[in-house]
């Protein structure tokens, strides 16, 4: 049984995991645990598996009448994560984050079932953080992590990534065919997350004449909620996406990226190795992201830029990075060294070894 969701930073690695795990047991079933109404219950069917939805939701940062739910949310989600464990009898139970992993795996512990965390931040989730006690192994992707967990259940694993990044370098040629872009001039890639992001869109839109001036091509993902505002933007240099479903070939076509600092972005541009600016989003969950993206930053593997600097900042770091040759290739370099291509392999072993065996 798996849980992850939310967004897409969750689903992915869950959905990664159990692909990895279906390969080395073609014959093993699965169920996923979601939260009802969150993105997972569509894109987990999507991906071939099974899904389950529970009644829960996280706790708001002020004091809202869905705050006084929560209790009765979080009953109703044990006693049904209980009936679903106890009917699929699972050997394992796997949670990527997101708010239906912690009833699931809080009553696998208590049902005796094995339970792993997957924690892709560099600052663990409240739910994680919660439910490490009872966890058999807590698989990470950055160091330090003991000041959150068990030093003695931590392992050093890195996030789950898509198979189809782990060869961008030879898909240049593919890439520029299918979006349809000029090989001759550098391509600019942003992605602001799977629904976008309201300040880069914004920051993009004020920044296409620079764009133009520099001869810069534009793949510019700017989100399934925002499309229809910006969509007016495109033009044959200006390529304006609700959504990109081949990222790898995006990667690949790309000189240089502006992206959200979430878990799986930072571990997908580590294994692609270009120059990247993150814009962490300021509005997640223990400011995450920023957290992310200053780690990178200190290894010198990419720049990061707060929201609140970009009017003063962005134009002249942007050219900066444009322009300097040497500066792009210390970032690639750098990042490269985070990343770590086994990392779902490494997850998959260790849940092979915490499992029990099938009843």
């Amino acid at each position: 049984m798996i849980s992850g969701g939310g967004t897409g930073g969750h689903i992915y690695p869950a959905i990664a995991i159990a692909e990895e795990l279906k390969q080395r047991h073609p014959d093993a079933a699965f169920l996923f645990v979601g939260a009802k109404d969150k993105m997972e219950m569509s894109k987990v069917p999507e991906a071939g598996f099974e899904i389950e939805g529970l009644w829960i939701s996280g706790i708001q940062r002020n004091f809202t009448l869905t705050n006084l739910m929560f209790p009765f949310k979080l009953m109703s989600s044990m006693l049904k994560a209980r009936k679903l464990i106890k009917s699929f009898n699972p050997n394992a139970v796997i949670g990527t984050g997101g708010f239906a992993s912690g009833p699931l795996l809080k009553m696998a512990a208590v049902l005796g079932i094995p339970t792993l965390i997957q924690e892709q931040n560099s600052f663990a989730g409240i739910t994680n953080k919660w439910l490490a006690k009872d966890a058999h192994s807590i698989c990470v992707a950055y160091e330090g992590m003991e000041r959150f967990f068990p030093k003695d259940k931590i392992v050093y694993t890195g996030n789950p990534i898509r198979k189809d990044l782990l060869e961008v370098q030879n898909k240049r040629e593919k890439a520029i065919a299918h979006f349809e872009l000029n090989s001759e001039k550098k391509i600019l890639l942003i992605v602001g997350g799977s629904l976008g992001s309201k300040r880069i869109n914004e920051l993009i839109e004020s920044q296409l004449n620079l764009f133009e001036a520099e001869n810069l091509q534009v793949l510019w993902q700017c989100g399934k909620l925002y499309f229809e505002r910006y969509a007016s933007k495109q033009t044959p240099s200006i390529k304006v996406l609700k959504f990109i479903s081949k990222m790898d070939l995006a990667y690949a076509a790309a000189d240089v990226i502006i992206s959200r600092a979430g878990a799986g972005a930072v571990s997908e541009l580590s294994l692609v190795g270009k120059p990247v600016i993150f814009i962490p989003s300021p509005n997640v969950a223990e400011d995450h992201q920023t957290k992310n993206a200053q780690f990178v930053e200190s290894k010198q593997a990419a720049i990061m830029l707060r929201e609140k600097e970009l009017d003063a900042h962005f134009e002249k770091t942007f050219l900066k990075l444009l322009k300097d040759s040497k500066l792009q290739n210390q970032l690639s370099k750098n990042i490269l060294k985070l990343a770590k291509p086994l990392a779902t392999k490494a997850i998959v072993d260790e849940v092979e070894r915490i499992e029990r065996p099938a009843r």
